[in-house]
């Protein structure tokens, strides 16, 4: 396991790239203590994708016809109630 400083980190950043891509990880250290872990970056894997909602599909599944004129006349009318 390699280590290097922040002064390396920030004067010779390229050779602590070479040192992270051959080695895997490199310490860093902060006035002589190990403060940070340099690793590679593994993207995370590919999450299932959500599709837009079909809005329709879901009214369908819930009232599969549409009800007739004269029914729903007689629940407005029912619903008004004396009004």
């Amino acid at each position: 396991m390699a280590t290097a400083s922040v002064r390396d980190l920030r004067n010779h950043f390229p050779k602590i790239k070479q040192m992270v891509e051959a080695q895997g990880e490199v310490i860093v250290t902060d006035k002589g203590r190990p403060k940070y872990k340099l690793t590679l970056f593994t993207p995370a894997k590919n999450r299932k994708t959500h599709s837009a909602k079909d809005y329709i599909e879901r009214l369908r599944r819930y009232q599969p016809r549409p009800i007739s004129a004269a029914a729903a006349k007689s629940l407005h009318d029912e619903n008004r109630g004396s009004r």
